[in-house]
């Protein structure tokens, strides 16, 4: 099959580094504005008629919270919570959803339920993300546990069903710490392989069906005739984002990791050697009517680069993952008389069974209608783009570490959903207000990997991480039971500095912050807290928190503008020295000590409510800051031992 096409984009693979600076969009983000030119209105699906909560949507909400996440600009967000809002009311209802359907194609909008649930902590989401778990509680299953795609297909599994269920599982599991869920979601992987893969190709077959009764469905082993590429995608998809919040704890994640090396095994096999894409029908390649799919394309490529970047696949299959990306640009990407950029190459849709009835066969798959800008293959096309187009920026701090410190920094909280104790207030996996889960962000798109230290800093603690991050230490108004940096303490981070470590010191103002014990720790670096409060802001008077950035300065290269409000200023003398200073005083400071680096700020700054684009005008540039410190820092990085 032949397509005809507009103006092709771009030609190669090897993205430039340009796409991650301020003023050029990546294809992502230009992808991301199609959508948000032509589905302004949640009401309206295909310009005609109303839309209905389906799980389209969700495989472009994922798509633009990886932009939000990976660029700061909280219009993608926005766009989210407009489009969610319109079908959840405030008891928690979901417009259109109707639980005695048992459809798995309606958990998939969860992650977006759970996504906004952990900014605002809204209970309507919460509440309406219960729904969706309690229909996975009574939803129809095998005699052998795995789940029935939907209520009128009894006994049938799809690969599609894993996409739509397992990672909305797997997060509420998490944030309830159900750990017997991880073992169901587990089994459903599990079952898809047993019973869809064949043993010669590695392939897995679009559906099986326990029951052996369906027309399609082959009377010894009950699959369907053939392997429908999206169907893998899908089910590739499901098993990296499951993986990403599996936890390490739980033994069967050695298994989903085994599923996952024999899948990517599988279909690199069947990617086409001349252009990088795969097939519609996977076992008939080149065959008259078959053609190769843009949506699974684009899943089978963000499989590969997110198993790789999570560590789950061998680096090696980022070849394969560069050549599809390659090959998708070069094939699908166009632009519209409007200047859009448009997807085209995606089926519409394809199922098994039904009415009129849909035999599995290679004539029915190749008689689906072949559409552009259709949302599945669009939201995994953003979604690939946010694996490929920061491969660039992740090469700068590969094999880097940062360390939080969460010892001297331990508030708690109750968790409102299960009633434990649980820390909070400035730790990575926090994404209210109050968390670094944005600032995780940052140095995950650069490469550098993230840990949190809940107990004393000692020397095999920070063995292994280029930087150690103390933010706002506690004192006896935040935490009875506060820890506070002792002497020990302090020989330990100074021998660790001198040997080459990069410290980060992010204080807080007057009242806010155990200065004692913290500023005995920076004394040895040449930096004192002086126990201030600059910058009072009121309300929304943004004006009196900002700090303008100078052409020439040392670390901020790209933003022009930051936020900082009530911040402790310092006092500094040799080794350590002003970096940025405003009316005479010194906003952050810098200690070179041996072999290495102290930064230190006033303020916790970087944390998720002036970072995440929600609440700062769009001209003050935090989140563009925190890029520009992470690449400074992995600068100061080169002589750790």
């Amino acid at each position: 099959m032949k397509y005809r096409f507009n103006i092709v984009l771009f030609v190669c693979f090897f993205v430039q580094f340009a796409v991650a600076q301020k003023n050029t969009l990546s294809y992502g983000e230009q992808m991301a504005a199609t959508i948000m030119t032509l589905w302004k209105d949640s009401v309206v699906y295909g310009h005609s008629r109303p839309a209905a909560w389906s799980y389209d949507q969700g495989v472009v909400y994922n798509g633009l919270a990886d932009l939000w996440k990976y660029t700061g600009n909280a219009d993608y967000f926005r766009f989210i919570k407009k489009h969610i809002d319109y079908y959840v009311g405030e008891d928690g209802s979901i417009r259109t959803y109707d639980k005695e359907r048992y459809n798995l194609d309606n958990i998939r909008n969860g992650d977006a339920l759970l996504l906004l649930y952990k900014i605002t902590g809204e209970e309507k989401y919460r509440k309406a993300a219960s729904l969706l778990y309690n229909q996975l509680q009574t939803q129809p299953r095998t005699n052998e546990g795995g789940f029935w795609h939907k209520k009128v297909y009894p006994y049938q599994m799809w690969l599609d069903g894993l996409y739509m269920a397992e990672p909305f599982y797997t997060m509420y599991a998490e944030i309830t710490h159900n750990d017997s869920a991880f073992n169901d979601v587990a089994d459903q992987f599990v079952y898809a392989e047993k019973h869809t893969r064949d043993s010669t190709t590695g392939l897995m077959y679009h559906g099986w069906d326990e029951s052996k009764q369906q027309q399609w469905a082959n009377k010894t082993t009950g699959t369907s005739p053939n392997f429908w590429a999206r169907a893998m995608g899908w089910y590739g998809m499901a098993l990296v984002d499951v993986l990403e919040h599996f936890p390490d704890t739980n033994s069967r994640k050695k298994e989903l990791r085994s599923i996952l090396n024999r899948y990517a095994a599988a279909i690199v096999k069947v990617q086409d050697k001349g252009t990088g894409l795969w097939w519609n029908v996977l076992n008939f390649p080149a065959r008259e009517g078959n053609y190769p799919e843009a949506s699974a394309s684009c899943m089978f490529v963000y499989t590969l680069a997110k198993g790789v970047r999570l560590g789950y696949l061998p680096n090696t299959y980022l070849t394969p993952a560069q050549k599809g990306f390659k090959g998708i640009c070069n094939t699908f990407i166009a632009k519209d008389d409007n200047g859009l950029l448009s997807l085209n190459g995606t089926v519409n849709v394809s199922g098994l069974g039904g009415d009129p009835y849909r035999d599995g066969s290679y004539e029915y798959y190749l008689r689906e209608k072949v559409v552009t800008n259709d949302l599945k293959g669009i939201g995994a096309f953003i979604q690939m783009c946010s694996e490929m187009e920061l491969l660039p920026t992740r090469q700068l701090g590969k094999g880097k570490t940062i360390l939080l410190d969460g010892y001297f920094n331990h508030e708690t909280k109750t968790d409102p959903i299960t009633g434990d104790t649980i820390q909070c207030h400035y730790i990575w996996k926090e994404e209210d207000n109050n968390g670094f889960s944005m600032l995780k962000n940052v140095f995950t798109k650069y490469g550098i990997g993230t840990k949190l230290l809940t107990t004393s800093v000692t020397p095999s603690a920070l063995n292994g991480a280029d930087m150690y991050m103390i933010v706002d230490p506690d004192w006896t108004k935040e935490n009875p039971h506060s820890h506070y940096i002792e002497p020990r303490n302090i020989t330990t981070i100074y021998n660790w500095v001198k040997n080459g470590g990069v410290l980060l010191l992010f204080g807080n103002d007057s009242g806010n912050v155990e200065f004692k014990h913290f500023n005995q720790l920076a004394a040895k670096f040449g930096i004192r807290f002086n126990e201030d409060s600059r910058n009072r802001v009121q309300g929304r008077n943004f004006a009196v928190g900002t700090f303008k950035i100078q052409p020439d300065d040392s670390i901020f290269k790209n933003a022009k503008k930051i936020y900082i409000k009530e911040l402790s200023t310092f006092y500094v003398q040799p080794p350590a020295y002003a970096v940025f200073t405003e009316g005479g005083d010194v906003i952050m400071a810098v200690s070179k000590t041996g072999k290495g680096t102290v930064f230190a700020v006033g303020d916790p700054w970087l944390y998720n409510e002036y970072l995440d684009g929600r609440k700062l005008p769009a001209d003050l540039e935090n989140y563009i800051a925190a890029e520009d410190l992470a690449q400074w820092l992995i600068k100061q990085t080169v002589y750790k031992k």
